[in-house]
């Protein structure tokens, strides 16, 4: 596998060293609003790209190339699913986030329920924060850098990104974090296009050509399936079953029944309720800058899968017998990689360095190791707001805004030392980077997805049942995984874990309804101020009324539901 020369190192360094320093440039820190919340200022596509960039960072990139090689294709679910949420969002949720002024999303817990939610929450948030996006990011982040200096050794490799990430989010903030994630997006995309461009242009024959490769190599027995079939799994015969969203019961990835309900469970959390994601909508401007950027980024999601997924599949056909023994890449049993089946999340960096020309592979690195920046300094910034705000402004109070951003900035410190010790880890967990993210968010968010639904929309929701509901779902959710560790329930592990997520969500819901039914009425003013009422639809309509259509968010929604139906009945 060819290395960089000269001309890319330079451009990644230059790139490298451009993008801290622009980052601290940019930074907003006169108080606590302007630190975590940039201000509040951001305008809709800032709030947009900065959506789409803290999602499609690098550890999505490495993820999505992963499973398109192992025609997991219906990975694409998750992204196109994030339209229809982000519309949900921005019609029920945002208007309460935005109204109440709330930092974080535990906060507007309290401001529901009570104390007890918002500490249990916040404390689950930051877990999350720390093993799902900021070890994934720096994970990335050291495979690239493994393949490029094998010879160092990859705990130098990890905390030397997480330094350099948090070199320009301790000084610089939220807006630091979103100014640089809006180079980093571009930056991704233009990289995305060109890896596919030149993948296509290797295997020669456009998109029908694919199609006939793969066929071809399906027939023959060519495309490495694993255990697959031994253990009963579904396997694509052709490549229109390869490039189907909807697949049989027995698909090891994402059976049919969990596009319909594990999917948007899962995707709900990460889109409405993460305070990794919302803290970037809680910077809007204004309602309305808040609501056309959530639906930008839903529409920057939908080519995901000819840019990000389909590169996948061309390795499979490229590059899926490619000797790679000579990277020395170790496996999680403590093997050597030999070729992509035995590490598939090799895929993207494997595709950067066999077909991009010198330059432009220099830039695209520098990009996704950039982006691996971008989506650790995001994380970084989001969990120290939850630490802060949650957590130490709750115990001093009489801290200033000054003293808070500084406990903002030691608390950024101390992630970025866990965040370093768990990347070891990934491997063993799962060997694709995508279910790994998937699996923890399964077992953290449906607890957290039912108090938030049962609190907007239902008013005898109380503050016991939602705690009870955390707290009884945290415990089934902690069982599950040691059953999988330890063989505890094997009836229970034979579960897929969408359906375990659907489990959890099912009984946190019956919880908070049964609790809440057998304690005390909740709050009248809280339930007045923090639950949906049909009158409000109908205020919403009439404050629309003045705006031109493509003013009007309800009119952009519709609209980017029909592209939507278009490109998923495309690949149904």
């Amino acid at each position: 596998m060819s290395g960089l020369q000269t001309l890319d190192i330079i451009v990644i360094l230059v790139y490298l060293v451009g993008i801290i320093i622009y980052g601290i440039s940019k930074s907003k820190r006169s108080s606590s609003e302007d630190y975590f919340l940039g201000g509040r200022t951001m305008t809709w596509p800032i709030v947009g790209i900065a959506l789409f960039s803290a999602n499609i960072s690098s550890s999505t990139l490495v993820g999505l190339a992963s499973d398109g090689f192992q025609t997991n294709v219906n990975v694409y679910n998750y992204e196109w699913y994030a339209v229809v949420i982000l519309i949900f969002f921005s019609i029920f949720f945002l208007p309460f986030y935005l109204k109440s002024g709330v930092y974080t999303m535990p906060e507007f817990m309290q401001r529901r329920y009570d104390k007890r939610s918002r500490y249990y929450f916040s404390l689950i948030t930051i877990v999350g924060n720390v093993l799902v996006d900021t070890a994934a990011g720096l994970y990335v982040g050291s495979i690239v850098l493994k393949l490029l200096f094998p010879d160092v050794d990859s705990t130098y490799i990890i905390i030397g990104l997480a330094v350099a990430a948090a070199a320009y989010t301790i000084p610089g903030g939220l807006n630091s974090v979103i100014q640089t994630e809006v180079i980093q997006a571009v930056l991704l995309i233009i990289g995305s296009c060109l890896l596919t461009y030149f993948a296509f242009d290797e295997l020669g024959g456009g998109w029908s050509g694919m199609m006939s490769k793969l066929d071809a190599a399906l027939a023959s027995g060519d495309v490495n399936f694993g255990d697959r079939a031994a253990e009963g799994k579904f396997i694509p015969s052709n490549s229109g079953e390869v490039f189907s969203l909807v697949r049989p019961n027995n698909d090891e990835f994402m059976p049919w029944w969990g596009l319909l309900t594990g999917v948007p469970l899962l995707g709900f959390y990460f889109w409405a309720n993460n305070q990794f994601m919302v803290q970037r909508v809680l910077g809007a401007k204004d309602l309305n800058h808040g609501r056309w950027g959530a639906l930008f980024a839903g529409l920057l999601k939908l080519p995901v899968i000819f840019i990000m997924v389909v590169p996948g599949v061309l390795a499979l056909l490229l590059f899926s017998t490619l000797d790679i023994s000579g990277l020395n890449y170790p496996l999680a049993d403590g093997g050597m990689c030999e070729n992509l089946v035995d590490c598939p999340n090799l895929t993207y960096p494997v595709l950067l360095f066999q077909l991009l020309p010198t330059g432009i592979l220099g830039l695209v690195v520098a990009g996704l190791l950039a982006a691996m920046m971008s989506s650790v300094s995001a994380t970084f910034n989001s969990a120290s707001t939850l630490i802060t705000m949650d957590f130490v402004k709750q115990l001093r109070p009489e801290m200033t805004s000054k003293q808070l951003v500084r406990a903002g900035q030691i608390a950024t410190l101390i992630l970025v030392v866990l965040a370093s010790a768990w990347v070891p880890f990934i491997e063993r967990v799962s060997d694709s980077l995508w279910g790994y993210l998937q699996l923890v968010i399964a077992f953290t968010s449906p607890p957290v997805v039912s108090a938030f639904i049962l609190g907007l929309f239902w008013k005898r929701a109380n503050a016991n049942g939602a705690f009870m509901s955390l707290l009884v779902g945290g415990a089934a959710a902690v069982f599950m995984i040691l059953s999988a560790s330890y063989d505890i329930s094997p009836y229970i592990n034979e579960f897929h874990f969408l359906a375990k997520a659907n489990l959890l969500f099912v009984i946190s819901i019956l919880t908070h309804v049964v609790v809440s039914l057998s304690t005390g009425q909740p709050d009248a003013q809280k339930v007045a101020e923090y639950t949906y009422k049909k009158e409000m639809f109908a205020e919403e309509t009439e404050e629309l009324k003045g705006l031109p259509w493509y003013k009007n968010y309800r009119y952009l929604a519709i609209i980017l539901l029909v592209v939507t139906s278009i490109i998923v009945g495309y690949f149904w």
